[in-house]
């Protein structure tokens, strides 16, 4: 209400003016390892709503599976992902050993958990790394960076490639990836560096008090709103949840871990959670070393069949993947893929709201997006 005294305009009470915009991120954007769109409808900085679309990267890679040879199709879903490629292709045999009814050997099966649990470590130091990027600490992302390139060697030891290491086919592993004595070894050296350099590296971090001010309470999602949107993966144990698709695959089942949880659902849970998952990673690997039985890595002796539509579900780096798909005179028929990012992606969203627009990528980035191999869908609504 504006009044005048003696001819001078003086306001007894101000209106606040409260600005409403939308603000795009991407599809390109520097904080982001790969295209796609964020839009956030801000009042004053503060986001208030979120949206996140996919498609940039789209390849149909379900469609180019159809019809296709059973093993040239699991060939093929390595390349759904730069980061969790070893999961595609191992879930995606699974489902073609269950359709065929194909036993696996006991060496083989040790081998995958090794490849998928390696697997794990480089995702998740790659996740420890970008998350320092987006936080602006370069120190930080190259010291993880550098423990990291220790796992991918033996990445390329077992594969002979640091991204697509064709380790799984239909039966078993190929024989490069079976180990000798000596590669045995260098692996469980690697273990134990790995286990000190990141302990390192996360008390250096935990004890930061710029790093914790910034991550804190940040990104907070509750458990009952991660239950809600079906998140999966460490993005719902870091709300306290315990669930771990390991638990449930016989492939685990002799092998013994800790099932890791975190409270607090925000940006400084899901940091911890992958740091502490790491740890149980390498007492995973060397279980698989120990233990490792003599015997061959892949069973031939199978016929194929007509089989109607296989489901295989797995725990990789960032939740439960799913593959599925029927066989037709050795052909892939109705191929479906759904990656943990599918999931996560109204986790990234809800994260973003209530905080101020510098933290929305940090929100987002903490629920480890993995979008290019997310992008077969063709729309996200609430519902």
């Amino acid at each position: 209400m504006v009044t005048k005294i003696d001819g001078a305009t003086t306001c007894n009470e101000v209106e606040r003016q409260v600005f409403e915009t939308e603000i795009d991120m991407g599809t390109v954007h520097p904080a982001a390892l790969e295209p796609y769109r964020v839009r956030l409808f801000v009042e004053d900085e503060i986001v208030k709503d979120a949206e996140i679309t996919v498609g940039v990267n789209h390849r149909g890679i379900e469609r180019i599976m159809e019809g296709l040879p059973v093993e040239k199709a699991n060939a093929l879903t390595e390349k759904v992902c730069g980061i969790c490629s070893n999961g595609h292709i191992f879930n995606s045999c699974r489902a073609g050993e269950g359709a065929l009814g194909i036993e696996i050997p006991e060496r083989a099966r040790y081998l995958r958990v090794l490849a998928q649990e390696l697997e794990r470590l480089h995702s998740h130091m790659l996740y420890l790394g970008h998350g320092s990027e987006v936080l602006n600490h370069e120190t930080f992302a190259m010291r993880i960076f550098y423990i990291r390139e220790s796992v991918m060697e033996l990445l390329y030891m077992m594969g002979g490639n640091r991204v697509q290491y064709g380790i799984s086919v239909l039966g078993g592993v190929r024989p490069r990836a079976d180990l000798n004595l000596k590669e045995q070894q260098r692996i469980l050296e690697v273990m134990d560096y790995i286990d000190d350099k990141v302990a390192g590296f996360a008390e250096r971090f935990v004890n930061d008090p710029m790093v914790m001010h910034r991550i804190v309470g940040t990104g907070q999602l509750s458990q009952k709103q991660a239950l809600d949107l079906h998140v999966t993966g460490p993005t719902l144990r870091a709300t306290g949840y315990e669930f771990d698709q390991r638990t449930k695959m016989p492939e685990y089942d002799d092998i013994e871990f800790d099932v890791i949880t975190q409270d607090g659902g925000d940006v400084a849970a899901n940091i911890l959670m992958r740091a502490t998952e790491i740890f149980q990673a390498t007492k995973i690997v060397r279980q698989v070393i120990k233990n490792l039985p003599d015997g061959p890595i892949v069973n031939r002796d199978w016929e194929m069949v007509d089989s109607p539509v296989y489901k295989s579900y797995i725990e990789v780096p960032r939740g439960v993947c799913y593959h599925s798909y029927g066989l037709e005179d050795g052909k892939v028929r109705h191929s479906i893929i759904r990656t943990p990012s599918m999931s996560n992606i109204g986790a990234m969203q809800e994260s973003c709201i209530g905080h101020p627009v510098q933290d929305a990528q940090l929100a987002i980035v903490s629920c480890d997006p993995c979008f290019t191999c997310t992008d077969r869908a063709i729309q996200i609504i609430k519902l």
